[in-house]
């Protein structure tokens, strides 16, 4: 077995897949949305090497397991397996970042965002951080 077949995601492709995951949630994912993940994936570091081309293989992921009963478990499973625990706020404040792009914060997407902080086990006190930062840069007049 090659690594490739034990670890199908990189830790790019997770982070990708919460940002796409929590953009899918409401079932309308907006083009605000898209301009923030991909605004994320041309400019932070954690992207320096990331092939953009997996993007639509990351999404097609998502979407195929949002189809499915338990493809939600079945999402956070691949997370929590294949990104580093040091990359778990990381994903929780894109994911925040992609919420508050388009200015609506519905309630699926609100119970999606609690879903990550459960599932990565993310401290109260840094996720109320976390999304207070998101809100902070998203801010409409």
């Amino acid at each position: 077995m090659t690594d490739q077949d034990s670890h199908p995601l990189t830790p790019q492709d997770c982070l990708v897949a919460m940002m796409i995951a929590v953009s899918a949630s409401d079932e309308q994912i907006r083009t605000a949305e898209l301009v923030k993940i991909e605004s994320a994936i041309d400019n932070l570091p954690i992207f320096a090497t990331y092939d953009v081309d997996r993007m639509k293989t990351v999404s097609q992921m998502v979407f195929d397991l949002f189809a499915e009963e338990d493809g939600l478990d079945a999402l956070f499973g691949l997370v929590t397996d294949n990104l580093p625990e040091r990359l778990y706020e990381t994903a929780y404040a894109l994911a925040c970042d992609v919420a508050a792009s388009d200015g609506l914060l519905d309630e699926t997407e609100l119970r999606f965002l609690g879903e990550i902080r459960y599932q990565l086990n993310i401290d109260r006190l840094h996720a109320a951080a976390i999304e207070r930062g998101a809100r902070a840069r998203h801010v409409r007049e």
